[in-house]
């Protein structure tokens, strides 16, 4: 006996409805993250929340589509219901462009409470949305069911087709439409397919009420036109944009200022991730002290025994530029993530082989990346901050025995620290984590930055070799070098103790930094950080 319900759509419509749903569903959740990754990191906290976020607001959809799929179980509702979860689906980037804007500034100007607003502002945007789509698949289910002795059968090709939707739809935005398009133009192609799935049906079904529905995507593309025709953060006052585009894993932006400083802004915009200068090398910055590192060694240390360098964190170049400025053409290798800054420091930074002849750059993870290296080298530099966050894999007991078993007898490891003047948790605890694998650690405070540069060497030493290295300069490298080394060794601080050890099955990492952000912007002086690199 059946007790289906009129259907005047085919199975095989519905089927797609809920592919494309589906799809849309998991598209929207990643670029969510994105979009909120912009300003405030992919750290857990962040991916927690818009995971369980979505998870409520589906949780809802699927109780809310259920009941209202046995009340009014019409094709022409269900067709309305998609339509209007398009539509809101494609105002969320444009509603947010504005929050996320202003977030970044509140991040880093001592306004936390903004900063937390925005947070969730933007995470309710998505709330009818995603509970919208939610209601798809029960109301599929209503209406695909023809026989109830097949409500199960047809149960489970619904949501086997649903998940594979979720399937292309976790892939797609991150692998293909973020890089070549865009976070916010990724939610309009999304929410255009979904409004497709579902306006050609209810246009047959019910052409004068789908006709009305002709007017949301007009509205979205009145509302996308500006918003498309500007970068998502604009220059600093008296700044040329030279690149602003998204790539596989950061909003990425190249500026030059009056005076011909490039800088090289990701995501919030807030840190110099590399800089540049056709005539000038040296910008005062956490880049150079990077080259003390050798120099830790016992005295007589000289230049010409830096024959190698490993970069893990290259971004477009800066460090790189400064060691052969120095060392002289040494072979150099650098680790970068993300394949777009390589290609952003080619053209914009001089990271080239025709400026940098010697210069390999490996394209990917530095862990997995520095496992396939075959050699060793003098100098391995650790800089791969996603502000304020380390990846945790970088950090632990395991990660710096692989260092070491690259590095050379009289080698030298650097990393790049964030902390603040009074909450040293993170620098204290990567010492702590080093000392289990390296005889000596050494900490340099950068000035006027929150960078603490970590040497640690293969070698036991002394801090105090660095001065003597510099008093028994036996080479005639660069005058610049001897002068850097000096404010290295001005900058020389005590350990900090610390019973925390970073390891592969346990490395809280995220949580520490969180508590020492949070702390920083509860005492109101989040304004400092827009002074560090």
């Amino acid at each position: 006996m059946s007790n289906a319900p009129a259907n005047t759509i085919s199975k095989p419509t519905l089927y797609l409805i809920a592919f494309v749903s589906g799809m849309t569903t998991l598209a929207i959740e990643l670029s969510a993250s994105r979009l909120l990754g912009s300003v405030f990191g992919n750290s857990n906290l962040v991916w927690a929340n818009v995971i369980g976020l979505m998870l409520l607001y589906l949780t809802v959809g699927y109780f809310l589509g259920g009941r209202l799929a046995d009340r009014k179980p019409y094709a022409p509702v269900l067709l309305q219901l998609i339509l209007w979860a398009a539509f809101l689906a494609a105002l969320i980037p444009l509603l947010a462009r504005p929050i996320i804007s202003r977030a970044a500034q509140a991040v880093f100007g001592a306004e936390a409470a903004l900063a937390l607003g925005s947070f969730l502002v933007i995470l309710v945007l998505f709330a009818l949305p995603v509970t919208l789509l939610g209601m798809v698949s029960p109301f599929v289910i209503r209406l695909a069911v023809g026989d109830v002795a097949q409500a199960g059968k047809v149960a489970g090709q619904v949501y086997a087709i649903s998940t594979l939707g979720s399937l292309l739809g976790t892939f797609l935005p991150v692998l293909l439409t973020i890089p070549q398009l865009g976070t916010t133009r990724s939610f309009l192609l999304f929410a255009g397919l979904l409004y497709l799935a579902a306006g050609l049906p209810l246009l047959r079904l019910k052409p004068r009420q789908g006709m009305r529905y002709l007017l949301l995507p007009i509205i979205i593309a009145l509302l996308a036109k500006p918003a498309l025709a500007s970068p998502l953060r604009p220059p600093a006052a008296g700044a040329q944009l030279l690149y602003d585009g998204e790539s596989e894993y950061n909003y990425i932006q190249v500026q030059e200022d009056h005076a011909g400083y490039r800088y090289l802004y990701l995501n919030e915009g807030q840190g110099v991730h590399s800089q540049w200068h056709k005539s000038e090398l040296f910008y005062g910055g956490t880049w150079q002290y990077f080259l003390a590192a050798p120099y830790f060694n016992a005295p007589p240390h000289r230049a010409d025994q830096v024959d190698s360098l490993l970069l893990i964190g290259l971004a477009a170049g800066t460090s790189a530029r400064q060691y052969q400025a120095v060392y002289g053409d040494i072979p150099i290798t650098g680790i970068e993530l993300d394949a777009e800054i390589i290609q952003v420091g080619a053209e914009f930074f001089d990271m080239n082989r025709a400026q940098m002849p010697s210069l390999q750059v490996i394209a990917g993870d530095g862990r997995y990346e520095l496992r396939k290296l075959d050699r060793r080298f003098n100098v391995i530099g650790i800089d791969a901050y996603r502000p304020p966050y380390i990846p945790w894999h970088l950090t632990t007991v395991e990660f710096f025995g692989e260092v070491k078993t690259r590095l050379t007898d009289d080698g030298a490891l650097a990393i790049n620290v964030g902390r603040t003047d009074t909450d040293r948790r993170l620098v204290d605890a990567l010492t702590n984590t080093l000392q289990l694998v390296f005889p000596s650690v050494h900490a340099l405070d950068v000035p006027q930055s929150f960078n603490t540069i970590l040497v640690a060497t293969v070698q036991p030493s002394q801090a105090g070799s660095l001065r003597e290295n510099i008093a028994n300069r036996v080479d005639s490298v660069d005058a610049r070098l001897y002068t850097i080394l000096g404010q290295a060794a001005d900058a020389l601080v005590p350990l900090g103790e610390s019973d925390i050890v970073f390891t592969d099955d346990r490395a809280p990492v995220e949580s520490l930094v969180d508590s020492i952000v949070l702390d920083f912007l509860l005492a109101g002086r989040a304004e400092e950080f827009r002074q560090r690199d």
